[in-house]
């Protein structure tokens, strides 16, 4: 393994540990300051102000676990991915979708990353939204 591959799983791996502990500012240290955010079937947001505030609207709408995680990256650590199961909650109700009830779902994911200066400038995240919105309806 190169050095430079083991430095984006060692950060990828942090940024999801701080994820698990629901650590913001541990989650927005991985971060480069313009971040680019590719929000499932949604907008591309900049910045890690605009992260910040979608980590806080998630945390409140949302109670979420995510297991078997497999993190990847390339050699020369430029990208990175990670693939895992979304064991969630649906806690306060999203403007154009169905009730929350505390509905819990369990959905395959993914998420994709750009590395820059040993910081993360994007993720992306996918999952299957009719999957979701079945699961909570």
């Amino acid at each position: 393994m190169t050095q430079h591959r083991a430095e984006t799983l060692a950060l990828l791996t942090r940024y999801y540990e701080a994820f698990a502990a629901h650590d913001h500012q541990a989650m927005l240290d991985c971060l480069t300051e313009d971040v680019e955010h590719r929000i499932n079937q949604g907008p591309v947001e900049h910045g890690k102000e605009a992260f910040a505030a979608f980590m806080e609207a998630m945390d409140t709408a949302y109670e979420e676990v995510l297991t078997d995680m497999v993190l990847f990256a390339n050699d020369a650590g430029t990208h990175g991915a990670a693939e895992f199961r979304v064991l969630g909650k649906y806690l306060k109700t999203a403007e154009g979708y169905p009730e929350a009830k505390g509905q819990r779902y369990n959905l395959p994911a993914g998420a994709f990353f750009d590395i820059r200066d040993g910081k993360i400038a994007r993720v992306s995240v996918y999952y299957n939204a009719e999957d979701w919105l079945a699961q909570v309806s």
